[in-house]
C-alpha cells in the first residue's frame, strides 16, 4: 500500500464545524475550545471567518476569536471577499482561506456569482495577499457533486484547481461538500491533481453524509494525499449546501491513521477534552465512532 509516515490534520471545527450550528456558541466557549484543540497537538486550524454576521451570525465574534487565540501554529481565517480581507488586515493573522465552488449553481446560491465571476474578483485579492506574504488557502467547494446540479465534471474541478495554482495560492483544499463522492472518484481526482500540481499543498476535505468519509480518506492516502481537513465531533455542514452533514470527525480519522502506523501528532484524549468543552452548546448529539466508544469507556470506568 502507498501510505505516508505522517499526516497533517487541519482542524476546521471552530469555523466550518460551527458555522451551521443553530445555537450561538458563546465567544468564551469558542476560545476555550480552540485553545484545547491546540493543546491536543493540532498545528493547523481554521479559527473563524470574516463573513457578514447577517448571513452567518455564528461568526459575528470573529475579531475577538482571532485576537484571543492566534499563535502556536498556522491559524487560518476564511475571508470570502474584499470586505473580509480588509478585516483580516486589521489582525495579526497571516493565513487566509478563500473559497469558490466548481458549480455555477452553487456559487449563484452562495455568493450570487458564477464560478468565472468569483474567480475574476478573487484574482487581484490573491495577488495582493501574496505580495504581503500571506499564506493563501483556496477552498474548492463542490469538487465532486453539487446539491443543485448533481455530478460535477472532473475537468471543471481540475481546471479550477489549476486556475488557483496559477494565481499563486499555497494550498488547495478540495471538498466533497455534500458527502456524495465515492473512493474511486476520490482516488482518480487526487491522483491527477498530485501529478499535475506537484508544487502545491493539496488537502482533502470530506463530509460524512453517506458514511464514506473514512473510505475516502483511505483512497486519498493511496493517491498520495497527506493533508486532511477534519472537524472534531464531526461538527459541521454548510448553510448554503442542503443535505450536507458534518465533516469527517477528527477523532475517527486520527484513530484510524494511528492504528495504521501513520503519525498525526494529535493526542486523542486531549482531543476529547476539547470536544467536551463545546459539546454542551451543540444542538445535535455527537455520534462519531471514537467519541461513542470514549463515552462508553468513561461510563464503565465509573
Amino acid at each position: 500500500m502507498n501510505l505516508p509516515n505522517h499526516v497533517t490534520i487541519i482542524e476546521v471545527g471552530p469555523r466550518d464545524g460551527l458555522q451551521n450550528e443553530k445555537n450561538f456558541v458563546p465567544t468564551d466557549v469558542k476560545i476555550n475550545f480552540i485553545q484545547a484543540l491546540k493543546r491536543s497537538g493540532i498545528q493547523e486550524m481554521e479559527l473563524t471567518s470574516f463573513v457578514s454576521p447577517k448571513w452567518v451570525p455564528q461568526m459575528s465574534d470573529a475579531g475577538d476569536i482571532v485576537q484571543a487565540t492566534l499563535g502556536g501554529g498556522r491559524d487560518i481565517v476564511l475571508s470570502p471577499n474584499r470586505k473580509g480581507i480588509d478585516r483580516v488586515y486589521e489582525t495579526n493573522c497571516k493565513a487566509v482561506a478563500i473559497f469558490v465552488g466548481v458549480s455555477d449553481q452553487f456559487n449563484k446560491k452562495n455568493i450570487n456569482k458564477t464560478t468565472a465571476e468569483a474567480l475574476e474578483e478573487l484574482a487581484p485579492i490573491i495577488t495582493e495577499l501574496k505580495e504581503r506574504q500571506y499564506f493563501v488557502r483556496a477552498c474548492i467547494s463542490t469538487a465532486f457533486y453539487c446539491p443543485y446540479q448533481g455530478k460535477v465534471s472532473l475537468v471543471d474541478t481540475i481546471n479550477l484547481c489549476k486556475s488557483f495554482a496559477n494565481l499563486g495560492v499555497d494550498e488547495l483544499s478540495v471538498a466533497d461538500t455534500i458527502g456524495m463522492a465515492n473512493p474511486r472518484e476520490v482516488y482518480d481526482l487526487f491522483s491527477f491533481l498530485k501529478k499535475e500540481l506537484p508544487n502545491i499543498l493539496i488537502t482533502a476535505h470530506f463530509h460524512d453524509t453517506r458514511k464514506m468519509a473514512l473510505a475516502n480518506v483511505f483512497a486519498s492516502l493511496q493517491a498520495g494525499i497527506d493533508r486532511f481537513d477534519t472537524s472534531v465531533g464531526g461538527l459541521g455542514g454548510c448553510p448554503f449546501a442542503p443535505g450536507a452533514t458534518g465533516n469527517v470527525a477528527t477523532e475517527d480519522v486520527v484513530n484510524m491513521l494511528e492504528k495504521m502506523g501513520i503519525s498525526t501528532g494529535v493526542d486523542l484524549s486531549k482531543l476529547m477534552e476539547a470536544l467536551d468543552i463545546v459539546e454542551p452548546h451543540i444542538s445535535r448529539p455527537i455520534q462519531t465512532g471514537y467519541h461513542t466508544l470514549h463515552k462508553l469507556e468513561q461510563t464503565t470506568q465509573h
